[in-house]
Protein backbone atom coordinates (compact mmCIF):
# COMPACT_ATOMS: atom_id res chain seq x y z
CA UNK A 1 0.00 0.00 0.00
CA UNK A 2 1.66 3.19 -1.19
CA UNK A 3 -0.91 5.71 0.06
CA UNK A 4 -1.07 6.50 3.77
CA UNK A 5 -4.70 7.66 3.65
CA UNK A 6 -5.93 4.19 4.46
CA UNK A 7 -4.44 4.39 7.98
CA UNK A 8 -6.87 7.08 9.15
CA UNK A 9 -9.76 5.36 7.33
CA UNK A 10 -9.15 2.04 9.07
CA UNK A 11 -8.62 3.72 12.45
CA UNK A 12 -11.95 5.54 12.07
CA UNK A 13 -13.69 2.28 11.19
CA UNK A 14 -12.27 0.63 14.30
CA UNK A 15 -13.46 3.50 16.47
CA UNK A 16 -16.94 3.46 14.93
CA UNK A 17 -17.44 -0.32 15.11
CA UNK A 18 -16.03 -0.75 18.61
CA UNK A 19 -14.72 -4.05 19.87
CA UNK A 20 -16.53 -7.21 20.76
CA UNK A 21 -15.31 -7.80 24.31
CA UNK A 22 -13.51 -4.52 25.01
CA UNK A 23 -14.69 -1.34 26.70
CA UNK A 24 -16.31 1.08 24.30
CA UNK A 25 -14.10 3.94 23.01
CA UNK A 26 -16.89 6.24 24.15
CA UNK A 27 -16.04 5.43 27.78
CA UNK A 28 -12.41 6.33 27.19
CA UNK A 29 -13.42 9.59 25.50
CA UNK A 30 -15.75 10.45 28.39
CA UNK A 31 -13.01 9.64 30.89
CA UNK A 32 -10.55 12.03 29.25
CA UNK A 33 -13.24 14.70 28.87
CA UNK A 34 -14.09 14.40 32.57
CA UNK A 35 -10.44 14.73 33.56
CA UNK A 36 -9.91 17.79 31.35
CA UNK A 37 -13.09 19.46 32.61
CA UNK A 38 -12.31 18.74 36.27
CA UNK A 39 -8.72 19.98 36.03
CA UNK A 40 -9.69 23.20 34.22
CA UNK A 41 -12.39 24.08 36.75
CA UNK A 42 -10.38 23.11 39.85
CA UNK A 43 -7.25 24.96 38.76
CA UNK A 44 -9.30 28.01 37.70
CA UNK A 45 -10.84 28.26 41.18
CA UNK A 46 -7.48 27.59 42.85
CA UNK A 47 -5.87 30.28 40.68
CA UNK A 48 -8.65 32.69 41.64
CA UNK A 49 -7.98 32.21 45.35
CA UNK A 50 -4.19 32.07 45.15
CA UNK A 51 -3.67 34.96 42.75
CA UNK A 52 -6.12 37.06 44.75
CA UNK A 53 -4.03 36.50 47.89
CA UNK A 54 -0.73 37.01 46.08
CA UNK A 55 -1.85 40.22 44.40
CA UNK A 56 -3.15 41.59 47.69
CA UNK A 57 0.26 40.93 49.27
CA UNK A 58 2.24 42.38 46.37
CA UNK A 59 0.06 45.38 45.58
CA UNK A 60 -0.68 46.45 49.16
CA UNK A 61 2.01 45.09 51.45
CA UNK A 62 5.26 43.92 49.92
CA UNK A 63 5.53 45.86 46.66
CA UNK A 64 7.56 44.32 43.84
CA UNK A 65 10.85 45.78 45.07
CA UNK A 66 11.93 47.62 48.21
CA UNK A 67 14.77 50.06 48.85
CA UNK A 68 15.84 50.55 52.48
CA UNK A 69 18.70 52.02 54.53
CA UNK A 70 19.22 55.07 52.34
CA UNK A 71 19.82 58.59 53.75
CA UNK A 72 16.53 60.58 53.96
CA UNK A 73 18.15 63.56 52.24
CA UNK A 74 18.89 61.28 49.26
CA UNK A 75 15.26 60.28 48.78
CA UNK A 76 14.58 62.60 45.85
CA UNK A 77 17.83 61.64 44.16
CA UNK A 78 17.01 57.94 44.55
CA UNK A 79 13.48 58.43 43.20
CA UNK A 80 14.84 60.33 40.21
CA UNK A 81 17.25 57.50 39.46
CA UNK A 82 14.56 54.84 39.81
CA UNK A 83 12.13 56.65 37.52
CA UNK A 84 14.65 56.32 34.69
CA UNK A 85 14.83 52.53 35.08
CA UNK A 86 12.79 50.72 32.38
CA UNK A 87 9.80 48.85 33.79
CA UNK A 88 9.33 50.93 36.97
CA UNK A 89 5.74 52.21 37.12
CA UNK A 90 5.30 53.54 40.68
CA UNK A 91 7.37 54.72 43.64
CA UNK A 92 5.81 55.06 47.10
CA UNK A 93 7.81 56.08 50.21
CA UNK A 94 6.39 54.75 53.48
CA UNK A 95 7.05 54.04 57.15
CA UNK A 96 5.43 51.35 59.24
CA UNK A 97 5.24 50.34 62.88
CA UNK A 98 3.43 47.91 65.14
CA UNK A 99 0.87 49.58 67.38
CA UNK A 100 -1.99 48.96 69.74
CA UNK A 101 -5.19 50.57 68.50
CA UNK A 102 -7.88 51.42 71.10
CA UNK A 103 -11.42 52.01 69.90
CA UNK A 104 -14.81 52.34 71.53
CA UNK A 105 -14.86 48.62 72.25
CA UNK A 106 -11.54 47.11 73.25
CA UNK A 107 -8.17 47.30 71.58
CA UNK A 108 -6.31 45.39 68.89
CA UNK A 109 -2.71 45.03 67.74
CA UNK A 110 -2.23 46.29 64.20
CA UNK A 111 0.39 47.24 61.66
CA UNK A 112 0.15 50.93 60.84
CA UNK A 113 1.74 52.15 57.62
CA UNK A 114 2.45 55.80 56.92
CA UNK A 115 1.80 56.78 53.29
CA UNK A 116 1.89 60.04 51.33
CA UNK A 117 -1.53 61.64 50.78
CA UNK A 118 -1.24 60.97 47.02
CA UNK A 119 -0.23 57.29 47.41
CA UNK A 120 -3.43 55.95 45.80
CA UNK A 121 -2.84 58.13 42.75
CA UNK A 122 0.89 57.38 42.55
CA UNK A 123 0.23 53.64 42.89
CA UNK A 124 -2.96 52.97 40.98
CA UNK A 125 -2.69 49.19 41.48
CA UNK A 126 -2.79 49.60 45.26
CA UNK A 127 -5.71 52.03 45.04
CA UNK A 128 -7.62 49.53 42.91
CA UNK A 129 -7.20 46.77 45.53
CA UNK A 130 -8.67 48.93 48.31
CA UNK A 131 -12.46 48.70 48.27
CA UNK A 132 -13.84 51.36 50.61
CA UNK A 133 -16.97 50.53 52.56
CA UNK A 134 -17.13 54.12 53.80
CA UNK A 135 -15.09 57.18 53.01
CA UNK A 136 -12.22 57.18 50.53
CA UNK A 137 -8.42 57.31 50.43
CA UNK A 138 -7.97 60.53 52.41
CA UNK A 139 -4.75 61.12 54.33
CA UNK A 140 -4.49 64.85 53.74
CA UNK A 141 -5.10 65.62 57.41
CA UNK A 142 -2.29 64.61 59.82
CA UNK A 143 -4.85 63.08 62.19
CA UNK A 144 -6.59 60.93 59.52
CA UNK A 145 -6.42 57.15 59.59
CA UNK A 146 -7.78 54.45 57.26
CA UNK A 147 -8.77 51.16 58.92
CA UNK A 148 -9.36 47.65 57.63
CA UNK A 149 -13.05 46.66 57.71
CA UNK A 150 -12.59 43.80 60.20
CA UNK A 151 -10.40 45.93 62.48
CA UNK A 152 -13.01 48.71 62.46
CA UNK A 153 -15.78 46.19 63.19
CA UNK A 154 -13.87 44.61 66.07
CA UNK A 155 -13.21 48.02 67.65
CA UNK A 156 -16.76 49.23 66.88
CA UNK A 157 -15.48 52.19 64.86
CA UNK A 158 -17.02 54.06 61.96
CA UNK A 159 -16.02 56.91 59.75
CA UNK A 160 -15.63 60.05 61.85
CA UNK A 161 -14.94 58.20 65.12
CA UNK A 162 -11.79 58.84 67.12
CA UNK A 163 -9.29 56.27 68.30
CA UNK A 164 -6.01 56.10 70.17
CA UNK A 165 -2.77 54.61 68.90
CA UNK A 166 0.02 53.45 71.21
CA UNK A 167 3.44 52.41 69.96
CA UNK A 168 5.30 51.32 73.10
CA UNK A 169 8.06 48.73 73.26
CA UNK A 170 6.84 45.77 75.25
CA UNK A 171 3.08 46.29 74.94
CA UNK A 172 2.70 43.61 72.28
CA UNK A 173 4.86 41.16 74.19
CA UNK A 174 2.79 41.82 77.30
CA UNK A 175 -0.35 41.19 75.29
CA UNK A 176 1.07 37.86 74.14
CA UNK A 177 1.72 36.77 77.73
CA UNK A 178 -1.78 37.68 78.89
CA UNK A 179 -4.51 35.06 79.08
CA UNK A 180 -6.40 34.59 75.78
CA UNK A 181 -9.59 36.17 77.13
CA UNK A 182 -7.89 38.99 78.97
CA UNK A 183 -7.35 42.45 77.54
CA UNK A 184 -3.81 43.69 78.13
CA UNK A 185 -3.71 46.86 80.15
CA UNK A 186 -2.15 49.99 78.66
CA UNK A 187 0.35 51.87 80.76
CA UNK A 188 -1.16 55.11 82.05
CA UNK A 189 2.05 57.01 81.41
CA UNK A 190 3.83 55.88 78.22
CA UNK A 191 7.57 55.48 78.45
CA UNK A 192 9.97 58.05 77.14
CA UNK A 193 10.23 57.95 73.36
CA UNK A 194 6.99 55.98 72.97
CA UNK A 195 4.45 57.20 70.39
CA UNK A 196 0.87 57.91 71.37
CA UNK A 197 -1.81 59.95 69.69
CA UNK A 198 -5.44 60.37 68.68
CA UNK A 199 -6.66 59.87 65.12
CA UNK A 200 -9.97 60.23 63.29
CA UNK A 201 -11.23 57.47 61.01
CA UNK A 202 -11.55 58.93 57.50
CA UNK A 203 -12.22 55.66 55.68
CA UNK A 204 -12.85 51.93 56.13
CA UNK A 205 -11.41 49.66 53.43
CA UNK A 206 -11.56 46.02 52.48
CA UNK A 207 -8.87 44.16 50.54
CA UNK A 208 -10.37 40.66 50.43
CA UNK A 209 -7.40 39.36 52.44
CA UNK A 210 -8.56 38.76 56.01
CA UNK A 211 -5.20 39.40 57.70
CA UNK A 212 -5.01 42.87 56.16
CA UNK A 213 -8.63 43.75 56.87
CA UNK A 214 -8.15 42.75 60.51
CA UNK A 215 -4.69 44.08 61.25
CA UNK A 216 -3.85 47.01 58.98
CA UNK A 217 -4.27 50.77 59.02
CA UNK A 218 -2.88 53.72 57.03
CA UNK A 219 -1.91 57.15 58.31
CA UNK A 220 -0.12 60.17 56.89
CA UNK A 221 3.59 59.45 56.44
CA UNK A 222 4.58 62.50 58.52
CA UNK A 223 2.27 61.42 61.33
CA UNK A 224 3.93 58.00 61.40
CA UNK A 225 7.41 59.39 62.14
CA UNK A 226 6.96 59.82 65.95
CA UNK A 227 5.60 56.28 66.22
CA UNK A 228 8.22 54.48 64.15
CA UNK A 229 11.01 55.17 66.64
CA UNK A 230 13.28 56.41 63.83
CA UNK A 231 15.79 59.12 64.59
CA UNK A 232 16.63 61.88 62.16
CA UNK A 233 14.11 60.67 59.62
CA UNK A 234 15.60 57.17 59.36
CA UNK A 235 13.35 54.17 58.75
CA UNK A 236 11.97 55.42 55.43
CA UNK A 237 11.29 52.66 52.89
CA UNK A 238 10.70 53.10 49.18
CA UNK A 239 8.18 50.72 47.63
CA UNK A 240 8.73 50.09 43.92
CA UNK A 241 6.17 48.72 41.45
CA UNK A 242 7.13 47.16 38.13
CA UNK A 243 5.20 46.80 34.91
CA UNK A 244 6.03 43.08 34.98
CA UNK A 245 6.75 41.68 38.43
CA UNK A 246 8.51 38.66 36.92
CA UNK A 247 11.33 40.97 35.81
CA UNK A 248 12.26 41.78 39.40
CA UNK A 249 15.61 40.01 39.26
CA UNK A 250 16.74 41.82 36.13
CA UNK A 251 15.70 45.19 37.59
CA UNK A 252 17.44 44.38 40.89
CA UNK A 253 20.71 43.67 39.10
CA UNK A 254 20.37 46.87 37.09
CA UNK A 255 19.66 48.97 40.20
CA UNK A 256 22.54 47.46 42.16
CA UNK A 257 24.87 48.29 39.30
CA UNK A 258 23.57 51.88 39.15
CA UNK A 259 23.92 52.45 42.92
CA UNK A 260 27.22 50.66 43.41
CA UNK A 261 29.41 53.75 42.77
CA UNK A 262 26.96 56.44 43.93
CA UNK A 263 28.12 58.30 47.08
CA UNK A 264 25.64 57.98 49.95
CA UNK A 265 24.05 54.78 48.61
CA UNK A 266 26.69 52.30 49.79
CA UNK A 267 24.35 50.73 52.39
CA UNK A 268 21.14 50.71 50.38
CA UNK A 269 19.34 47.37 50.71
CA UNK A 270 17.38 46.28 47.64
CA UNK A 271 15.08 43.25 47.89
CA UNK A 272 12.43 41.70 45.65
CA UNK A 273 8.98 40.29 46.25
CA UNK A 274 10.27 36.72 46.05
CA UNK A 275 12.03 37.32 49.38
CA UNK A 276 8.81 38.36 51.16
CA UNK A 277 6.43 35.68 52.40
CA UNK A 278 8.64 33.05 50.80
CA UNK A 279 7.08 30.26 52.88
CA UNK A 280 3.54 31.40 52.01
CA UNK A 281 4.21 31.55 48.27
CA UNK A 282 6.01 28.19 48.42
CA UNK A 283 3.05 26.59 50.22
CA UNK A 284 0.64 27.89 47.57
CA UNK A 285 2.83 26.55 44.77
CA UNK A 286 3.15 23.13 46.44
CA UNK A 287 -0.60 22.96 47.06
CA UNK A 288 -1.32 23.69 43.42
CA UNK A 289 1.22 21.13 42.21
CA UNK A 290 -0.19 18.33 44.37
CA UNK A 291 -3.75 19.19 43.37
CA UNK A 292 -2.69 19.01 39.73
CA UNK A 293 -1.09 15.60 40.31
CA UNK A 294 -4.05 14.18 42.25
CA UNK A 295 -6.66 15.24 39.73
CA UNK A 296 -4.31 14.22 36.91
CA UNK A 297 -4.54 10.63 38.14
CA UNK A 298 -7.76 10.53 36.13
CA UNK A 299 -5.63 10.54 32.99
CA UNK A 300 -3.53 7.64 34.28
CA UNK A 301 -6.65 5.56 34.95
CA UNK A 302 -8.09 6.38 31.54
CA UNK A 303 -4.72 5.69 29.89
CA UNK A 304 -4.57 2.24 31.47
CA UNK A 305 -8.10 1.59 30.26
CA UNK A 306 -7.10 2.59 26.71
CA UNK A 307 -3.95 0.47 26.93
CA UNK A 308 -5.88 -2.64 27.94
CA UNK A 309 -8.54 -1.98 25.32
CA UNK A 310 -5.98 -1.54 22.54
CA UNK A 311 -4.07 -4.69 23.53
CA UNK A 312 -7.29 -6.66 23.42
CA UNK A 313 -8.16 -5.08 20.08
CA UNK A 314 -4.84 -6.19 18.60
CA UNK A 315 -5.46 -9.79 19.74
CA UNK A 316 -9.06 -9.79 18.46
CA UNK A 317 -8.01 -8.45 15.04
CA UNK A 318 -5.10 -10.77 14.38
CA UNK A 319 -6.64 -11.91 11.10
CA UNK A 320 -7.35 -8.36 9.96
CA UNK A 321 -3.81 -7.30 10.87
CA UNK A 322 -2.43 -10.30 9.00
CA UNK A 323 -4.52 -9.37 5.95
CA UNK A 324 -3.29 -5.75 6.04
CA UNK A 325 0.29 -6.98 6.28
CA UNK A 326 -0.25 -9.45 3.45
CA UNK A 327 -1.55 -6.81 1.01
CA UNK A 328 1.43 -4.53 1.61
CA UNK A 329 0.86 -2.74 4.89
CA UNK A 330 4.16 -2.36 6.69
CA UNK A 331 4.63 -3.10 10.37
CA UNK A 332 4.81 0.60 11.29
CA UNK A 333 1.85 1.49 9.08
CA UNK A 334 -0.37 -1.12 10.73
CA UNK A 335 0.85 0.00 14.13
CA UNK A 336 -0.09 3.58 13.25
CA UNK A 337 -3.69 2.43 12.74
CA UNK A 338 -3.97 1.76 16.46
CA UNK A 339 -1.95 4.86 17.37
CA UNK A 340 -4.39 6.95 15.30
CA UNK A 341 -7.16 5.16 17.17
CA UNK A 342 -5.71 6.45 20.46
CA UNK A 343 -5.07 9.92 18.99
CA UNK A 344 -8.72 10.20 17.94
CA UNK A 345 -9.85 9.19 21.44
CA UNK A 346 -7.44 11.64 23.09
CA UNK A 347 -8.24 14.58 20.81
CA UNK A 348 -12.00 14.07 20.98
CA UNK A 349 -11.94 13.70 24.77
CA UNK A 350 -9.75 16.81 25.19
CA UNK A 351 -12.03 18.95 23.01
CA UNK A 352 -15.20 17.66 24.69
CA UNK A 353 -13.73 18.47 28.10
CA UNK A 354 -12.25 21.82 27.04
CA UNK A 355 -15.48 23.50 25.93
CA UNK A 356 -17.65 22.85 29.03
CA UNK A 357 -14.57 23.31 31.25
CA UNK A 358 -13.99 26.85 29.98
CA UNK A 359 -17.70 27.59 30.16
CA UNK A 360 -17.98 26.50 33.80
CA UNK A 361 -14.66 28.07 34.84
CA UNK A 362 -15.67 31.42 33.32
CA UNK A 363 -19.04 31.42 35.12
CA UNK A 364 -18.18 29.83 38.46
CA UNK A 365 -20.50 32.03 40.59
CA UNK A 366 -23.46 31.28 38.31
CA UNK A 367 -22.62 27.57 38.28
CA UNK A 368 -22.52 27.39 42.10
CA UNK A 369 -25.73 29.46 42.35
CA UNK A 370 -27.53 26.97 40.09
CA UNK A 371 -26.08 24.03 42.02
CA UNK A 372 -27.11 25.52 45.38
CA UNK A 373 -30.58 26.25 43.98
CA UNK A 374 -31.04 22.61 42.92
CA UNK A 375 -29.87 21.32 46.32
CA UNK A 376 -32.06 23.80 48.22
CA UNK A 377 -35.06 22.80 46.08
CA UNK A 378 -34.75 19.20 47.26
CA UNK A 379 -34.11 20.36 50.84
CA UNK A 380 -37.38 22.32 50.81
CA UNK A 381 -39.22 19.26 49.50
CA UNK A 382 -37.74 17.16 52.32
CA UNK A 383 -38.61 19.87 54.87
CA UNK A 384 -42.18 20.04 53.59
CA UNK A 385 -42.51 16.27 53.80
CA UNK A 386 -40.98 16.27 57.28
CA UNK A 387 -43.34 19.03 58.40
CA UNK A 388 -46.30 16.76 57.79
CA UNK A 389 -44.94 14.43 60.47
CA UNK A 390 -43.88 17.19 62.86
CA UNK A 391 -40.17 16.98 62.05
CA UNK A 392 -37.79 19.93 62.04
CA UNK A 393 -36.53 21.52 58.85
CA UNK A 394 -32.97 21.97 57.66
CA UNK A 395 -31.61 25.37 56.64
CA UNK A 396 -30.57 26.43 53.16
CA UNK A 397 -27.42 24.93 51.74
CA UNK A 398 -24.47 27.12 50.67
CA UNK A 399 -21.22 25.67 49.29
CA UNK A 400 -19.19 28.70 50.40
CA UNK A 401 -21.27 30.39 53.06
CA UNK A 402 -20.15 34.00 53.89
CA UNK A 403 -20.67 33.10 57.55
CA UNK A 404 -17.84 30.56 57.30
CA UNK A 405 -15.66 31.72 54.40
CA UNK A 406 -14.26 35.23 54.02
CA UNK A 407 -15.42 35.67 50.41
CA UNK A 408 -18.33 37.32 48.64
CA UNK A 409 -18.20 35.06 45.59
CA UNK A 410 -16.08 32.23 44.23
CA UNK A 411 -13.09 33.70 42.35
CA UNK A 412 -11.92 32.13 39.12
CA UNK A 413 -8.89 32.80 36.94
CA UNK A 414 -8.28 30.84 33.72
CA UNK A 415 -4.62 30.77 32.65
CA UNK A 416 -4.34 29.83 28.94
CA UNK A 417 -1.01 27.99 29.19
CA UNK A 418 -2.40 25.78 31.98
CA UNK A 419 -5.48 24.97 29.89
CA UNK A 420 -3.23 24.04 26.97
CA UNK A 421 -1.10 21.85 29.26
CA UNK A 422 -4.18 20.05 30.60
CA UNK A 423 -5.46 19.33 27.09
CA UNK A 424 -2.03 18.07 26.06
CA UNK A 425 -1.95 15.71 29.05
CA UNK A 426 -5.34 14.31 28.10
CA UNK A 427 -4.30 13.85 24.48
CA UNK A 428 -0.87 12.38 25.26
CA UNK A 429 -2.25 9.92 27.83
CA UNK A 430 -4.38 8.30 25.13
CA UNK A 431 -1.67 8.55 22.47
CA UNK A 432 1.04 6.94 24.61
CA UNK A 433 -1.30 4.21 25.85
CA UNK A 434 -2.18 3.33 22.25
CA UNK A 435 1.48 3.39 21.19
CA UNK A 436 2.62 0.95 23.86
CA UNK A 437 -0.41 -1.31 23.36
CA UNK A 438 0.20 -1.51 19.60
CA UNK A 439 3.64 -3.00 20.15
CA UNK A 440 2.15 -6.48 19.80
CA UNK A 441 1.55 -5.78 16.09
CA UNK A 442 5.25 -6.42 15.42
CA UNK A 443 4.90 -9.99 16.75
CA UNK A 444 2.05 -10.95 14.42
CA UNK A 445 3.16 -12.85 11.28
CA UNK A 446 0.77 -12.72 8.29
CA UNK A 447 1.27 -16.40 7.46
CA UNK A 448 0.41 -17.54 10.96
CA UNK A 449 -2.57 -15.18 11.31
CA UNK A 450 -4.08 -16.32 7.97
CA UNK A 451 -3.18 -20.02 8.22
CA UNK A 452 -6.75 -21.21 8.85
CA UNK A 453 -8.54 -18.55 6.78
Amino acid sequence: MRSAGWIGFVAGRYIGRGRKNSPSPVLAILGIATGVLALIVILAVMNGFQLGFIESILEISSYHLRAENFPPEKTEELEGLLRNVPGVTALVPFREFQALVRGRRGQQAALIRGLPPDAARADAAMGARLEFESGFFDLAEPSSILLGAELARRLSLRRGDELEIFSVSGILSGAAEAAPDETPALPPDPAEGAGTGNFTVSGVFRTGFYEYDLGWGFVNIESALPFSGAEGGQGLILGIKLKNRWQDRQVLELLRGELRDKPGFENVKLTGWRDYNRAFFGALRTEKLFMFILVGLIFIVVGLNIYQGQRRSVLERREEIGLLRAVGGGEWAVRLVFVCDGAIIGFTGAVLGLCPGLLVASHIPLFFTILEGIVNFFIRIINAAGGLFGGGGAGDFAIFSPAVFYIKEIPSRVIPREVLLICMFGFLSALLAAWFASGKVSRIRPAEALRYE
